[in-house]
């Protein structure tokens, strides 16, 4: 859970979120919300993501201003959950 949170927020490609359907969602103005542990248990989410399933959230009176700011200054938005996640992995890291 933890390396997947840095994937999807950490990891960048030009700057922005390095995996393509990340990247979709938070240029349309979405916060990278929940990370869901077997949230995906089909033969192909087991294959494509180990189960793992992530929800984007997307709050009306915040997209444009979220969009750019990830397009502008490449900043993610995103909830408490994947902060803590993303904070644990940072602290336990080698990287």
């Amino acid at each position: 859970m933890r390396l997947c949170a840095w994937y999807l927020y950490g990891e960048k490609h030009r700057g922005y979120a390095l995996n393509p359907v990340a990247n979709f969602h938070l240029q349309n103005g979405s916060v990278l919300w929940r990370i869901n542990w077997m949230g995906d248990t089909s033969p192909r989410g087991i294959g494509a993501s180990c189960g793992i399933m992530v929800n984007y959230r997307y709050f009306l009176e915040e997209t444009a201003s979220n969009s750019a700011l990830y397009l502008g200054s490449k900043q993610v938005r995103a909830s408490e959950q994947v902060l803590a996640l993303v904070a644990q992995f940072q602290q336990n890291s080698k990287l």
